[in-house]
């Protein structure tokens, strides 16, 4: 058979996939597949959600404010007991938890650190758009979509996104609630107040409580699933600034992470096999606990990649150790991997974005962080 005969047969065999098929053609392609980034504002302690219960020195700086009785899921570490459906994604080979990762930044503000996290470059005034706004820029076709109040920093720069918030009530600006939050973040005692009084503000239409992060994942999973629905999401969810009292603020918190993504699971439905979700904060912690039993601003935190496109059941990422001569200026876990290793690794394995695009487009300026390998499924 000659070469021009076996290029019309090919022509007309994906010709008629495409007729037939469409759905399993765009997913054969990579153009079906889904991306949803979950930002914990605040600064997730990565100790407490992934407690590295093996490492002597865990339990020496902790004292009383380590995780008791975790989820073992691997010799070394375990998740907190809070994180059920978590661990049984684990067992289902469709978690990965990342340690000691971080984006480029190693300061302790909260603002600073979310912009460099979502404007993707190395400085918070690096860009005055976001990276996943220039992914959706770079990509052929499909659209991002946002649960946030206002529309974040990660996903400017693009016409093709879009943002939904519960209607507040007439008297309550979102972008004020927005301006206020990291005020009140900053103070210990303030920060729960304001954020249960937010949720109160923002109660779902169905009555049945205030909308939080298992909701918002609900929704965005529900929007991305749908045949042409948009293909990068973005949710967010604050309050994890934990100064004080870490153990019952996580306890809550990492409860309403479990539900959300159970949650977002459900929500995804037959597309959570080309689904990729990343949990994601803008630092770590310090590895001591502190006088008020809670931790301050560190640096090296954690990130947890989960779908049915993710080859998890294992640890992920370079542990550094807890030592004192192995910690960050001698008080924070080490961060040992670039955060945007792993976003530039999910937008060319898993979205199909050319790697020209990812380095000159998306995160430019950024051609000495390797992209991170072996996270995805076979």
């Amino acid at each position: 058979m000659d070469a021009q005969r076996r290029g019309l047969l090919a022509a007309f065999g994906a010709s008629a996939l495409l007729t037939l098929f469409p759905g399993a053609t765009r997913a054969a392609t990579g153009h079906d597949t889904r991306f949803l980034l979950v930002l914990l504002r605040g600064g997730l302690d990565g100790l407490h959600l992934l407690p590295p219960y093996a490492d002597p020195a865990y339990a020496r700086l902790r004292g009383e404010g380590a995780v008791d009785d975790p989820i073992r899921i691997d010799p070394s570490f375990g998740l907190h007991p809070a994180l059920q459906q978590a661990a049984t994604m684990y067992r289902a080979r469709e978690l990965l938890p990342i340690v000691a990762i971080a984006p480029p930044y190693r300061e302790r503000s909260h603002f600073d650190a979310q912009d460099c996290l979502e404007n993707g470059t190395a400085s918070p005034t690096g860009a005055r758009d976001g990276w996943l706004g220039r992914c959706v820029q770079a990509m052929p076709g499909g659209a991002g979509f946002a649960v946030a109040a206002v529309m974040p920093l990660a996903l400017r720069g693009s016409d093709r996104a879009s943002n939904w918030w519960p209607p507040l009530p007439k008297d309550v600006d979102p972008q004020l609630l927005q301006r206020l939050q990291p005020l009140y973040a900053a103070d210990p005692r303030l920060s729960e107040t304001f954020e249960r009084s937010t949720h109160a503000a923002t109660m779902a239409r169905d009555g049945k409580g205030a909308f939080a992060l298992p909701e918002a994942m609900r929704i965005a999973a529900q929007r991305m699933s749908a045949v042409d629905g948009p293909r990068i999401g973005f949710v967010e969810d604050s309050g994890w600034d934990t100064h004080r009292n870490q153990a019952q603020v996580l306890q809550r918190k990492l409860a309403e992470l479990d539900q959300g993504l159970a949650a977002a699971r459900a929500g995804f439905g037959a597309a959570w096999p080309r689904t990729v979700i990343a949990v994601v904060t803008e630092f770590g912690r310090t590895a001591a606990i502190n006088g008020t039993g809670g931790t301050d601003h560190g640096t090296g935190g954690m990130a947890l990649l989960c779908g049915g496109a993710v080859r998890g059941g294992r640890i992920g990422g370079d542990w550094p150790g807890l030592a004192p001569a192995q910690l960050n200026q001698g008080r924070d876990l080490r961060a040992t991997s670039d955060l945007r290793g792993l976003f530039k690794s999910v937008l060319t394995e898993h979205i199909g974005l050319a790697e020209s695009a990812v380095e000159s487009r998306v995160f430019p300026a950024s051609r000495a962080v390797e992209p991170m390998a072996g996270w995805r499924a076979a």
